[in-house]
């Protein structure tokens, strides 16, 4: 594939930005950060001042000390900067089985040496297991990387070059030994942030092995794979099941289950990927026994609890779902790892004349930051990530199923209430005023406590103490500001009940309580929930969603929507297609979103209206969104999303490769633009994927 171009963040001092990779490296938890390629450039002309140049990148084959300095010298001639030259290079590519940040040296003309540092800073000795380790964690690093097509992991990395790393079969076959052979030490390398410990299954290897197999259709490898593996260890039966049912070789998949579990009847892997298997099947009654069993054979796992609350939605039965959902050990998110650097003296962001498109130009992104109301800014759904994120999204489906009001009532019906148990107990202590037991016990009487983690309630949201300040901040707009943006606020503040607080068990626990819990007026409580912190904080943050919603659907209803078009900035269609997408309001979101286009290119709209059209099976306006994502990734140096050749895949083995090119050919765009789709049709054909050969 065509190479994206070169950018350049120009260093204050030469090599601060080794510098700081080298005091970073003790605080590195998981697969590390992206490669970073430093350069020393000199003036061509004699005793010219030096300069030094970085950037980072993934995705470059990291199996020898060769094969980096073979990149660093595609480097050393740059057709944008004729000045300088080359004068030498450092790559860095971090081994998280060893914890040791491998480095090759390259001076030009002249010597390479190759060497690694530790968290301490000494150097070491690079061997060939080293090299190995560091092939591996190469290509784990780039799907871990790379961009979904929306452009938000782009943004929060300047200068990053994304390559594919496996371009042909003989890596792949390179790939999969290395995968086999440290298999075993995978749990090394950390998990997804749902996931609380690590193990053979769940970890940054089997998640990397399963996306790349997913998204170039190499299933038969994959299987190959799984079942080699899993003649040392039946634990591995769970992945080789979800590569057989990807395949289509579900008949496989249910007889390999079946066999496992009866080896290991409390794997709570196997009994997940069963349960999810009966849940595509429609067959929601045999998923909730399979979760069950999962969630009692690992109730500190957040996912077999998001599985049970998931099932419990299907089945309607949404008292349920709540407490399940309450009952989830709630983890703080634990971002990957991101480079560190200096403040740079400059930055060079140059752009490649084949990814050059008039109607991809951003530039005035920022300026639409400025101009974003501040209601539209202080969302906080927008930032939830890892098990919140997740637990959100079950409460949202929740609420577009059965309505606000209904979900409301269930909650009062599940939980206790802040208002009810302060009458109650004011009532209580009025009768029985020398009492001294605990309401929460009976609170909690005669109900089955499904709650596992006692620390979920004290769980930072996303990593910042936000609960107490977010019932604060989550006030209604005042009417003044609903003038400033002509939105009809009263109308929606009547439409929308403001949820009241539960009362949480921190409250409860507070030690103030000296109500009898043998008093009658508790009754009511029996059957009730102290709901935790965090849960009673989503509802919180789920009306303030829903009522900035109501205020912009309304608002269309009483003004055309070419003036309420011209009304909003880029920026705040986006932020609008993002709530409604949360809330899942589905064509509502793909109306924002294609507003936001008619002012200016966003590729997170562009993905949003890509899905809608996947989800259509409209195929020509699929590949004219697909066309243009993948010029703008290359415009930012990205020549590799796993996302977008799924989609490109999936498009061809439903309508052939043919169709494909012939569609993509007769697009009036430049030639060059299209040459960028072509490439991954071509990997496609590649990879042999169904549809390639015709």
């Amino acid at each position: 594939m065509l190479a994206p171009a070169v950018p350049e963040i120009i260093e204050e001092e030469i090599e601060s930005a080794i510098e700081s990779r080298n005091e970073s490296l003790s605080a590195l938890r998981e697969l590390g950060p992206p490669d970073l390629v430093h350069l020393v450039k000199q003036s061509v002309k004699s005793g010219g001042r030096q300069t030094g140049v970085y950037h980072h990148v993934t995705g470059v084959d990291a199996s020898s000390s060769a094969s980096l300095a073979a990149y660093v010298n595609t480097l050393t001639y740059l057709p944008n900067d004729k000045t300088n030259k080359v004068v030498s290079g450092i790559y860095c590519c971090y081994n998280a089985f060893s914890r040791l940040d491998m480095r090759v040296d390259v001076k030009i003309p002249g010597t390479l040496e190759s060497y690694c540092i530790d968290e301490r800073g000494e150097k070491r000795m690079a061997s060939d297991g080293l090299w190995l380790e560091t092939f591996l964690c190469g290509v784990l690093r780039a799907y871990a990387y790379a961009d979904d097509g929306s452009g938000d992991t782009i943004k929060k990395i300047v200068g990053v070059r994304r390559f594919d790393p496996i371009t042909s079969t003989e890596i792949e076959h390179k790939f999969l030994d290395a995968a086999e052979r440290l298999f075993f030490k995978g749990w090394q390398l950390g998990s997804e942030p749902e996931i609380q410990v690590p193990n053979l299954v769940s970890n940054h290897l089997t998640t990397g092995l399963i996306n790349y197999i997913n998204t170039t259709g190499r299933y038969a490898s994959g299987i190959n794979l799984f079942e080699k593996l899993r003649t040392r260890d039946v634990e591995i039966s769970s992945l080789l099941a979800r590569v057989l049912i990807s395949a289509d070789e579900e008949v496989q998949a249910v007889k390999l289950l079946h066999e496992a579990i009866e080896q290991l009847p409390m794997d709570y892997s196997l009994l997940s990927c069963q349960s999810t298997f009966c849940q595509s099947k429609g067959r929601q009654d045999w998923a909730l026994e399979c979760a069950k069993r999962s969630v009692t054979a690992a109730p500190s796992e957040f996912g077999t609890w998001a599985k049970l609350a998931e099932i419990y939605v299907g089945l309607e039965q949404w008292d349920l779902a709540l407490l399940t959902l309450n009952s989830c050990p709630m983890f703080t998110y634990q971002d990957k790892d991101a480079p560190r650097m200096p403040e740079p003296a400059r930055v060079i962001l140059p752009v490649m004349p084949e990814s050059m498109l008039d109607e991809l130009d951003d530039s005035q992104q920022q300026y639409d930051v400025d101009l974003v109301h501040h209601s539209l800014r202080k969302l906080h759904a927008a930032g939830y990530k890892g098990t919140f994120l997740k637990a959100y999204s079950l409460l949202t489906e929740v609420t577009a199923k059965i309505g606000w009001d209904q979900l409301l009532r269930v909650r009062s019906q599940v939980f206790v209430m802040e208002e009810e148990y302060r009458s109650e107990k004011q009532i209580g202590s009025n009768q029985q005023p020398h009492a001294n037991h605990n309401a929460s016990t009976t609170a909690l009487r005669g109900t089955p406590s499904p709650r596992v983690n006692g620390q979920a309630a004290d769980t930072q949201v996303n990593g910042s103490e936000k609960d107490d300040e977010d019932r604060e901040t989550l006030s209604p707009l005042t009417e003044q500001d609903a003038n400033e943006t002509n939105s009809p606020h009263l109308a929606a503040e009547s439409s929308i009940e403001k949820p009241e607080h539960t009362i949480t068990s921190e409250v409860v626990k507070a030690g103030n309580d000296d109500s009898s819990p043998t008093n009658p007026s508790y009754t009511q409580f029996h059957n009730k929930r102290l709901c935790e912190r965090w849960l009673d904080n989503l509802f919180m943050v789920l009306y303030e969603d829903l009522r900035i919603y109501t205020i912009w659907r309304t608002a269309l209803t009483r003004q055309s929507p070419e003036s309420a078009e011209h009304q909003k900035s880029a920026e705040e269609w986006e932020i609008l297609g993002e709530l409604a997408e949360r809330l899942h309001h589905f064509p509502e979101a793909v109306e924002a979103y294609q507003s936001c286009l008619r002012v200016r290119f966003s590729p997170k709209a562009m993905k949003g209206v890509l899905s809608m059209y996947e989800r259509q099976g409209r195929y020509t306006e699929m590949l004219q969104a697909l066309i243009r994502l993948i010029a703008w990734q290359y415009r930012w140096y990205s020549e590799f999303s796993p996302a977008l050749l799924r989609t490109i895949r999936k498009l061809i083995e439903s309508e052939g490769a043919v169709k494909v090119r012939s569609i993509v050919q007769a697009t009036n765009l430049p030639q060059p633009v299209l040459d960028l789709t072509h490439r991954y049709v071509e990997l496609c054909a590649t990879f042999r994927s169904s549809g390639s050969d015709g």
